[in-house]
């Protein structure tokens, strides 16, 4: 089976090969590949993400057998592009709309919620003890996403570089279990139950 994910390249250099390991302990013997379709910056919107979704299913070499886009809340759009993932996931549903096997997921508010629960990891790689954010990693703050969080403990520690997402999320995910995000992250688990459901196995509870 070919899954196509629509996603940006910084979030693919950093997280499919560490998706990849996880999804081994759920799908032995029926992995499926995951062939990223990438994107500088944000994905493609409106009726060109519909063109690129078509296009992915009916290749004449190699066609998707499904395709999920996965997109930030937060975008760097002014104004936003969406209000939340439930918004996201809505309007690209509709810009998509009348394509079956197509699944649309959001990071809320950015792919850097996702990481937020290796906090120790981040302060040890920034060389700053820096709190972790309060609460859900995934309601943090719209206005001081994740990411900017992230950014800003590396910028006050004792590190020698700024954060990175290609380098340092690969570097924080690394030696970390990511049933520890999944958990905790409502949209991560809903993005990996898709990929698990679609494979024919059951959903992670």
């Amino acid at each position: 089976m070919r899954i196509a994910i629509i996603m940006e390249g910084k979030t693919e250099q950093a997280f499919l090969p560490h998706l990849r390991s996880y999804l081994k302990n759920y799908l032995t013997g029926n992995m499926p590949k995951l062939d990223p379709v990438i994107y500088d910056g944000r994905i493609p919107v409106g009726d060109k993400l519909k063109r690129v979704v078509e296009n992915l299913l009916s290749d004449s070499r190699s066609p998707a057998d499904y395709v999920i886009a996965l997109t930030d809340v937060y975008t760097g759009t002014t104004p936003p592009d969406f209000k939340d993932a439930l918004d996201a996931k809505n309007k690209i549903r509709q810009w998509v709309n009348g394509v079956t096997r197509f699944y649309p997921h959001a990071a809320q508010y950015d792919f850097e919620s996702w990481l937020l629960p290796y906090w120790s990891d981040i302060q040890r790689l920034a060389g700053h003890n820096t709190a972790a954010p309060a609460g859900n990693p995934e309601s943090i703050d719209h206005g001081n996403p994740p990411s900017h969080r992230i950014k800003q403990i590396f910028r006050v520690g004792s590190s020698s570089h700024d954060y990175v997402k290609a380098r340092d999320a690969g570097r924080i995910l690394r030696d970390n279990d990511l049933t520890v995000s999944v958990n905790q992250c409502s949209e991560l688990k809903a993005f990996v139950n898709t990929i698990i459901t679609l494979c024919g196995s059951p959903p992670i509870l």
